[in-house]
């Protein structure tokens, strides 16, 4: 019972902040908000309640596939779908994500880096893998690509074949 007060208490800090709440899981609450609330967000529930702590940031590309009806091919549809950032706090047993959609013609965030100094190393991540810009992020430094990988390749897009195909444009 423990879990479901700490999920509950979690929901009561959000609320304000959502636009809309799952529970995919028996321990676990997810919760849409817009980027813009991203920072009052962590810090209702981090900073200010002190609700367990930051556990990971996961990336991912939600990209919609279409089919060409001549060829049956199926490819990317770069018009459709978007980024995403889950922000993941655990207080034992539950887990509390927040879930920032983002645009692919506009994939900036706040940083949370001046609430949570720890996060650098997420936010460069994604910053690198799927091309997420952080805004005001401390250190904007390659955490894991060679220095000489190409600028606006992202290699964890779904868009992504190869280098070479990069290149070719």
């Amino acid at each position: 019972m423990e879990t479901e007060k700490a999920l509950e208490l979690a929901e009561s800090l959000l609320k304000d902040f959502t636009i809309s709440t799952n529970r995919p899981e028996e321990n676990r609450v997810d919760f849409v908000i817009d980027r813009k609330n991203l920072k009052p967000a962590v810090n209702a529930i981090l900073v200010d309640k002190r609700w367990g702590y930051l556990s990971a940031i996961t990336a991912l590309d939600n990209a919609l596939w279409k089919v060409d009806e001549t060829t049956k091919k199926k490819t990317i549809d770069p018009s459709g779908g978007s980024l995403e950032l889950l922000y993941h706090f655990c207080q034992a047993a539950a887990v509390a994500t927040l879930r920032v959609s983002l645009s692919y013609d506009d994939p900036k965030v706040d940083s949370i880096c001046d609430l949570i100094s720890s996060v650098s190393m997420y936010e460069r991540e994604a910053a690198e893998l799927y091309g997420i810009e952080f805004v005001g992020t401390p250190n904007t430094d390659k955490l894991l690509l060679p220095d000489n990988w190409p600028a606006g390749v992202y290699p964890m897009r779904k868009t992504f074949t190869s280098l070479e195909d990069s290149a070719k444009g």
